[in-house]
């Protein structure tokens, strides 16, 4: 008897040691549900935050294009009235020049048309 008591008294502490165990990887099980669930959750909140800051920088990046769009009409203009100012001073003085010296344009002229038709030819 005194070994059949030996035998049940191990028996019940492999009994309590495996409920042990068992209540354990339970334990375990849930920590890594818990823990995964945050990891989850930080990488929702990371995607969150990424396409904040992407959509900011694309409002930036289109903020600086109108600018330099802008910028660039407004320098394009500018390049467009001195063009026209000084095409409007070169015709100005080329009036002036005729109104003066009329026979010596007539010159210039059938002289350069001579040279234009010279170097046609070849």
């Amino acid at each position: 008897m005194n070994e059949t008591a030996k035998n049940a008294a191990q028996s019940e502490a492999d009994d309590k040691a495996y409920a042990r165990l068992e209540k354990d990887l339970t334990a375990v099980k849930n920590d890594i549900a818990d823990l995964s669930q945050q990891i989850s959750d930080a990488v929702t909140a990371l995607g969150v935050i990424a396409q904040s800051q992407a959509r900011r920088g694309l409002r930036n990046a289109r903020a600086n294009v109108d600018s330099l769009m802008s910028d660039a009409s407004d320098r394009a203009g500018a390049v467009a009235n001195a063009a026209q100012d000084a095409a409007s001073s070169v015709g100005d003085t080329l009036a002036d020049v005729i109104d003066e010296r009329p026979v010596a344009t007539l010159a210039f002229a059938l002289g350069l048309g001579f040279l234009i038709g010279v170097t046609w030819r070849r």
